[in-house]
């Protein structure tokens, strides 16, 4: 019997619209679609697809625990666990669809379940998605890049401070947490910054300025700073 496929696809950072054609092309061709969460509809990504995909909840929808945690040997046994429940369908042939927020190849969820899957001799495909940051620029109406600038992405959610001395644009992800620290190198490094929470989901609110930016911010709250 030939094995099924696993899936990793972005459904984009929040807005049902921003989800690709052949993104709800693979969720409609396949039954079992899998979340992060043990509650598949509690998840943000569940939430975006069912707007997309009516059918969505007529699938079979597989809830995977993958807690949020810096735990190492929780992370590698929820991913374990994860990756094996997967396996056990692709070997009866069955393709598995896992849905991950944003794109598929930044920073997503999928990528440790991926190299476990491959590990133990199964296929995977990745589709892309529309990237948070690319969104929250267009919703700010302004350009990522001009001429020969050089675009950074860093994951903000590091304890550790980062390096923002050199000239071009900046993209923080997921500052919500460590905001107060981020703002603070921001303005020493002499960054014009600006945000937005919750891009294309409920709660959305879009930061023409950083001190506009609340200390209260949630987690998705992405700021992009230019120097």
């Amino acid at each position: 019997m030939e094995k099924g496929i696993a899936y990793g696809v972005g459904v984009g950072p929040g807005d049902p619209e921003l989800m690709t054609l052949k993104a709800v092309r693979i969720i409609r061709e396949n039954e079992i679609i899998a979340f992060p969460g043990t509650v598949p509809e509690e998840s943000a990504a569940y939430r975006i697809a069912a707007q997309a995909v009516p059918e969505l909840p007529n699938k079979i929808l597989l809830g995977l625990n993958l807690p949020m945690t810096r735990d190492p040997e929780v992370l590698t046994d929820a991913r374990q666990k994860a990756a094996e429940t997967i396996a056990a369908h692709l070997d009866r042939g069955r393709n598995v669809v896992f849905l991950t927020l944003g794109d598929s190849t930044i920073y997503s969820t999928f990528t440790y379940l991926q190299t476990l899957l491959q590990d133990m001799g199964h296929r995977t495909e990745l589709v892309n998605g529309i990237p948070s940051f690319c969104a929250a620029a267009a919703r700010l109406n302004v350009p990522l890049t001009e001429d020969r600038e050089t675009l950074r992405v860093i994951p903000a959610w590091n304890e550790e401070s980062v390096n923002l001395e050199a000239p071009g644009t900046y993209v923080l992800m997921k500052s919500g947490k460590h905001l107060s620290r981020v703002k603070k190198e921001s303005a020493a490094a002499g960054l014009s910054v600006q945000g937005v929470e919750n891009c294309g989901m409920p709660g959305e609110r879009v930061y023409e300025k950083m001190e506009e930016i609340p200390e209260n911010a949630g987690y998705f709250t992405l700021l992009i700073g230019k120097k």
